[in-house]
This record gives structure tokens, sequence and C-alpha cells, in this order.
């Protein structure tokens, strides 16, 4: 019968293995980021090159597969996932990013 201990070691390399660890530690950093975050102190408005400039570096974290640190970035900065590339990629005159 397998001791406490190697059930621990297979469930948490079972749960490396899926991604699932890591999304799971990235959810916990956020929202205690979001708990220690002090409320009585509004956030500044965003202006519309510093909204451009989160949504690249979204894209840029998800595009190089930095998922869990991406899914910080949002929760964080309530950022929207899908905010309309095409839109974006006309203020900045760039071409839609190519596939890898």
């Amino acid at each position: 019968m397998a001791t406490v201990a190697e059930l621990k070691a297979v469930l948490k390399d079972t749960l490396e293995k899926r991604g699932v660890l890591g999304h799971l530690k990235a959810r916990i950093r956020a929202e205690v980021f979001n708990a220690l975050d002090d409320e009585s102190e509004p956030r500044p408005l965003l202006s519309h090159e510093n909204l451009l400039i989160n949504e690249l570096i979204r894209e840029y974290l998800e595009f190089n597969k930095y998922k869990y640190t991406a899914s910080v970035l949002i929760a964080e900065d309530h950022l929207q996932k899908e905010q309309g590339r095409s839109a974006n990629t006309e203020n900045l005159h760039t071409s839609p990013a190519m596939k890898r």
C-alpha cells in the first residue's frame, strides 16, 4: 500500500504534467495580489497608449507560452483576453501576428 508521501508525490507530478499546478499557482498569486490591493485607493485611468502596451505585453506572454504569467497580468490588470486585435493592429500600424 502506498504511503501518503508517495501519493502526494504522484499527485504533484500528475498535476505538473497536465499544467494544472502552474495554473493554480498563478491563480493563487493573482488572488493574493487582489486581496492585498488597496481598494480605497482608486486605480488611475489608463490612457489609450497604456491599454495598447498592456495588450502587447499580454500577447507577447501568450505567444511565448508564458500562460501563467499572462493569467496573473490579466487578473491583476483586469484585461479582457480578447480586446479586438484588429483595432489594435490598426492603431499600431502593424500586421496581424504570425502563428508559430
